[in-house]
């Protein structure tokens, strides 16, 4: 059975940074796009960035050139570092891999940007 497991969320004032990782494991034959969602109260699930087995990457506007993805296809691990958080990045961020074939998600992280 194939589990993502993110890590790396917490508090940080608006300015700062953090880095997210998300590492697959189980038996794994094949990753294809990888991507961070994420999801706030009452609102939707929304996408945030993916990246393609390739290394396509597309982003959320409301990121784009605050936050970078990237994977490492030998750890089956895709990050996403974010920089100049403010305090609308606030969310559960959640890992989406298609492992196998079949989409799997994580089970979240919490990123608070608030002084």
């Amino acid at each position: 059975q194939v589990q993502l497991v993110e890590s790396g969320g917490g508090l940080v004032q608006p300015g700062g940074s953090l880095r997210l990782s998300c590492a697959a494991s189980g038996t794994i034959f094949s990753i294809n796009d990888m991507g961070w969602y994420r999801q706030t109260l009452g609102k939707e699930r929304e996408l945030v960035a993916a990246i393609t087995s390739g290394g396509r990457t597309n982003y959320a506007d409301s990121v784009k050139g605050r936050f970078t993805i990237s994977r490492d296809n030998a750890k089956y691990t895709v990050y996403l570092q974010m920089n100049s958080l403010k305090p609308e990045d606030t969310a559960v961020y959640y890992c989406d891999a298609v492992v196998n074939t079949i989409e799997v998600w994580g089970q979240g992280t919490l990123v608070t940007v608030s002084s």
